[in-house]
């Protein structure tokens, strides 16, 4: 699929499929929207909550650019926190492509630490610092089968406009089973369909104020 570049509101630029009408991220910022979903509503959310808590295992559905995956590495360092992240792609994003990306000078951070999340293998673990390891995983989402694995979950997969089969029961009964009891699950969506699938497989739902220019998203929680 044909892929091209925009420059989003916040300066950042993110990755364009024509044939769909879809970005990677919000075209109105894509760090301000990573950052306001996954940092702040669900790393700093379930942090909060878990104040005890010194190692967090993260799931990321949809690991695309590596976006949501670099600002939690500059959280978790922040905080002396320990991470094992895994991130689930189907179709990677080509290492060319990523540097067309500016998020490492947006945020401060060195380039080919940014890059080296593209560079690594797939299918084993992967440490990039003393206290956050990678490990990535490529696959269909439909594919996973976790067991209590995980603390908090990322879903970033394209939108229910364009892959509904994404936003599914099925999909998120897996990702139900995936948390451990009081996981979170973060999503950009709040469409009805998704608060509905999300309620049926059990999870606990909040509708948040949204990322710039977007009124809402979920936060969604296994009690």
């Amino acid at each position: 699929m044909k892929r091209s570049f925009l420059k989003t509101g916040d300066g950042s630029i993110t990755i364009h499929l024509p044939e769909w009408d879809e970005q990677y991220h919000s075209k109105h910022g894509a760090i301000a929207e990573a950052k306001h979903v996954f940092i702040q509503e669900g790393f700093n959310f379930y942090r909060l909550q878990n104040p005890a808590v010194n190692h967090l295992r993260i799931l990321e559905i949809g690991f695309g650019t590596g976006l949501n995956c670099l600002l939690t590495m500059m959280h978790a360092s922040d905080q002396g926190l320990e991470v094992n992240y895994t991130g689930v792609e189907k179709f990677p994003v080509e290492l060319s492509e990523v540097k067309q990306l500016n998020y490492a000078t947006q945020l401060n951070q060195p380039i080919n630490d940014f890059e080296k999340l593209h560079e690594l293998r797939w299918e084993q673990w992967c440490k990039l610092s003393d206290t956050f390891s990678l490990f990535k995983h490529k696959c269909d989402f439909s594919e996973l089968v976790y067991d209590a694995q995980f603390d908090l979950i990322y879903f970033d997969a394209f939108g229910p406009r364009v892959q509904p089969e994404l936003w599914s029961v099925a999909i998120f009964k897996r990702m139900f089973n995936a948390l451990s009891p009081n996981g979170v699950l973060v999503t950009y969506s709040a469409k009805g369909d998704v608060k509905r699938a999300l309620k049926k497989v059990g999870f606990t739902i909040e509708r948040l104020a949204g990322p710039p220019f977007k009124r809402h998203m979920l936060r969604a929680v296994k009690l």
